[in-house]
């Protein structure tokens, strides 16, 4: 992936050094300053996370080498208004899981994916676990019909397989408020599920 490649001047080796030795906060505010360089050496210090959190999210690598891309995009556009509430990954993170649900929701309005009926008849959806790659496929495809909030909490568990405790951190929600929203969550994707069954997909 080289959305924001960044090339410099051998006699630019010491400055390079010294961005490699700094912290996500110090380039985080050299970026917001213009510096380009430094939104570059984010990018490459932190593209395999976004990569393989999009690889969770669409299945496929190509997918999600276009995903993790535009996930920079957006964070570089966005990064103004990043305000350091949370650590930089963390809201790295919440970009790249919006940019990815946005492309669920779309292949979703198209049908590009449909159930794989199968699988889920041979496990109920109320009985999974985060573990069964078969069910894991059929939240992925879909979890793009699901409003933002539990479509968010319901990748972040699933997809992801991240504990309530990390969860709730990520999204800076209490824990018993994250609760409530997975057993809603929980219950509109068994309902989601059930309606495609019983249309055919």
């Amino acid at each position: 992936m080289q959305a924001f490649a960044v090339s410099a001047p051998l006699w630019a080796g010491a400055t390079v050094r010294a961005m490699v030795d700094a912290s996500d906060e110090t380039l985080v505010a050299q970026a917001k300053a213009g510096d380009i360089a430094a939104f570059g050496e984010l990018v490459k210090r932190h593209e395999g996370l976004v990569f393989n959190l999009a690889l969770r999210y669409m299945g496929d690598p190509a997918s999600a080498d276009d995903m993790a891309q535009e996930a920079f995009l957006k964070a570089f556009r966005l990064l103004r208004g990043f305000r350091g509430d949370a650590a930089f990954t963390t809201w790295l993170y919440r970009v790249t899981s919006s940019v990815c649900l946005t492309e669920l929701r779309r292949r979703a309005r198209r049908k590009e994916s449909p159930l794989d009926e199968a699988a889920l008849k041979r496990r109920p959806a109320e009985t999974v676990e985060p573990e069964d790659t078969d069910f894991r496929e059929a939240v992925r495809r879909c979890i793009g019909r699901l409003p933002e909030r539990y479509a968010t909490v319901i990748g972040l568990y699933y997809l992801q397989q991240r504990s309530y405790e990390e969860i709730s951190e990520t999204l800076d929600v209490p824990l018993g408020t994250l609760k409530t929203w997975m057993h809603r969550a929980r219950h509109r994707l068994r309902v989601l599920i059930e309606k495609e069954l019983d249309s055919g997909g």
